[in-house]
C-alpha cells in the first residue's frame, strides 16, 4: 500500500451524528458527517501479515477477530465477535432470499488464536455450502458481511469494516479532492432533504448557485432520501462534461424551482475561508485536511498583515479530519505544553505537544462551536479553552472522546481495488483527554458563552448568525478594554 494512503487512513478524523451528513462532491468534507474517529498511527498494516497474495475469506475472518480482541480499548468478551459474524452472514443470506440458513454452532473459548480459526471456519462454511447460490461475487459478499459482522458485534458505531470504496473516499476527502466535481457541501438532513452551500470561485458558485438551497434532481433522477455516496457519485464525473442540478430555495416551495447546467472541473478545495469584517479575521474552517495547518497559518498572518485586532476561529459543523492537522493548528496558538493524551487499555499513555511553532500576538481569540463541532475540532477547541487562550462560544459539542486506528488488510485502495482483502478494519483503541485532563465522551465542551441557534448552515455568517454577532461582541469588549488600560 503506498506510503501516502497509509499515512492518511493512520490518521483519520471524522464524526457519525444522527441529524445530517455530509461527503464530498467536489469539495471539503467533515462538516455534519462521515465516520467519527480519531486515528493514531497504526502498529503496523493487517496486510503485513499476508505478503503479496490476496488472503482468503476465512483468512481475513480469522485476522478481524483476532485485531479486535487485541486492539480494542475495552475488554472483549471472546463470544461476542464470532456471534456478530455468525448473525450477520444468517442476516446478509435471508436477505438473498435463502430460507432458513443453517450455520455451525462455534464457541469461543477465549483463546485468541483458536478463536480466530473458529471465525474463518464459519465463514468457510458459510461460503462452500451458500457461495454458489448467491452469483459470481458469492464468496466476497459473504466475506464482507462476516467482516462487518465481526466488526459490529462490540456495538461501537466507530469500530467497522470499511471497504475499498470507503477508504478511497476518504482519502479524496482528507487530500482535498483532485477529481472532477462542481465545487460544494452537500448535506443530508433528517427529512432526505439534499441542501448545498457553494464554494466561492467554484463553479456552483459561478453558475449562480445560493447557499442552503434544497437540490431536487441530479440528471433529472430525484436525490430525495437518496444516500448521500450515491448523490456523490451523480454529480461527480469527468472534468469538461456537463450536470444538471434542479433545486427551490430552502425555505420556499418546490414551486420555485431553479436549474443549473455546470461544467465539471478538476477541484482541489482548500478547508479555510477568510475574511477581515470590522478589523476583525474571520476564519471558517471546514475540516481538518492534509493542507489545513498550512492553510490556518497563511490566514492568521494575513489577518496579523492587515492589522487584525482580533481573530474568530469558526468551527461550527467541523467534524474533524487528521489528528496532526489539530495538533498543527493547535500549535499555532499553544506556544508550549500537552495539546492530547490518548489512553489505551492498558493505562498506557501517549502524548502530542505543541510543535513550537505558536504565532504571537494571535489574542483576543473566539472559537465558534455548536453541536456538530467533534472529533479534531474539540481536541483544537478543548486545548484552547484549558489554556484560557480563546473564548468559546455557540453549544455544546458533540462530545467525541475516543480513538480509533485503521488497520488495512491487504491490497490498494487506490489502485482500482474491490476485493474485500483490499479493505481496512477500523478500530476504537483509545479515548482521548484534553490538557486539563478532561473525558469529553458523550459529555462535549460546554461553551464559555452560550448562544443557542439553530444548525442551518444556510445561517452562517449571514445577519441571521447570533453566534458570529456574539463573537464579535466579545472581541469588541476585549479590545475595548484593552484599549483603556
Amino acid at each position: 500500500m503506498p506510503v501516502r494512503v497509509r499515512a492518511l487512513l493512520a490518521a483519520l478524523i471524522v464524526v457519525t451524528v444522527a441529524a445530517a451528513a455530509a461527503l464530498l462532491v467536489g469539495y471539503r468534507s467533515g462538516v455534519l458527517a462521515g465516520q467519527s474517529g480519531i486515528d493514531v498511527a497504526t502498529t503496523g498494516d493487517v496486510g503485513d501479515l499476508f505478503g503479496t497474495n490476496q488472503p482468503s475469506g476465512p483468512q481475513l475472518a480469522g485476522v478481524a477477530l483476532r485485531r479486535l480482541e487485541v486492539a480494542y480499548y475495552m475488554p472483549v468478551e471472546p463470544q461476542t465477535p464470532i456471534s456478530g459474524e455468525a448473525t450477520t452472514l444468517r442476516d446478509y443470506l435471508r436477505a438473498k432470499k435463502i430460507s432458513n440458513p443453517s450455520l455451525p454452532a462455534e464457541s469461543a473459548n477465549g483463546d485468541v488464536n483458536q478463536d480466530a480459526a473458529r471465525a474463518a471456519d464459519l465463514l468457510a462454511f458459510a461460503q462452500s455450502h451458500y457461495g454458489s447460490r448467491l452469483g459470481s461475487q458469492g464468496s466476497s459478499d459473504l466475506t464482507e458481511a462476516a467482516l462487518r459482522g465481526i466488526m459490529d458485534s462490540v456495538k461501537d458505531p466507530y469500530t467497522v469494516y470499511l471497504s475499498p470504496r470507503e477508504i478511497q473516499g476518504l482519502n479524496e476527502t482528507l487530500d482535498g479532492g483532485n477529481f472532477g466535481g462542481i465545487g460544494v457541501y452537500i448535506y443530508q438532513l433528517r427529512d432526505g432533504r439534499i441542501v448545498v452551500q457553494p464554494i466561492q470561485d467554484m463553479p456552483a458558485a459561478r453558475a449562480g448557485m445560493k447557499p442552503g438551497e434544497v437540490v431536487d434532481t441530479v440528471g433529472g433522477k430525484s436525490v430525495r432520501s437518496v444516500p448521500l455516496d450515491r448523490v456523490e457519485q451523480m454529480i461527480r464525473g469527468v472534468a469538461g462534461t456537463t450536470v444538471r442540478l434542479t433545486t427551490h430555495p430552502y425555505n420556499g416551495s418546490a414551486s420555485h424551482e431553479r436549474t443549473y447546467d455546470i461544467v465539471r472541473e478538476v477541484i482541489h478545495v482548500p478547508t479555510v475561508r477568510q475574511k477581515m469584517e470590522n478589523g476583525f479575521d474571520y476564519i471558517r474552517l471546514s475540516d481538518f485536511g492534509t493542507t489545513s495547518g498550512d492553510e490556518v497559518r497563511k490566514a492568521l498572518l494575513e489577518g496579523q498583515a492587515k492589522g487584525a485586532k482580533g481573530y474568530i476561529l469558526d468551527l461550527r459543523d467541523n467534524g474533524g479530519g487528521l489528528l496532526d492537522a489539530a495538533v498543527q493548528i493547535s500549535s499555532l496558538f499553544i506556544p508550549q505544553g500537552t495539546i492530547v493524551s490518548t489512553i489505551r487499555r492498558d493505562g498506557s499513555r501517549t502524548t502530542d505537544d505543541a510543535l513550537g511553532t505558536a504565532i504571537p500576538g494571535l489574542r483576543p481569540l473566539v472559537i465558534l462551536v455548536n453541536k456538530y463541532t467533534a472529533s479534531a475540532s474539540e481536541i483544537t477547541s478543548g486545548a484552547l479553552q484549558d489554556y484560557h487562550l480563546a473564548t468559546l462560544i455557540g453549544t455544546r459539542t458533540f462530545g467525541k472522546g475516543v480513538v480509533q486506528s485503521i488497520y488495512p488488510l491487504a491490497g490498494s485502495p487506490l489502485a482500482g481495488a474491490t476485493l474485500p482483502g483490499d479493505g481496512a478494519l477500523k478500530i476504537t483503541t483509545a479515548r482521548y483527554v484534553t490538557p486539563a485532563g478532561r473525558d469529553i465522551q458523550h459529555k462535549g465542551i460546554e461553551p464559555d458563552i452560550v448562544v443557542n441557534q439553530d444548525p442551518d448552515p444556510s445561517i452562517i455568517d449571514t445577519p441571521a448568525d447570533k453566534q458570529l454577532a456574539a463573537a464579535k461582541a466579545r472581541l469588541r469588549s476585549l479590545t475595548a478594554s484593552t484599549a483603556t488600560r
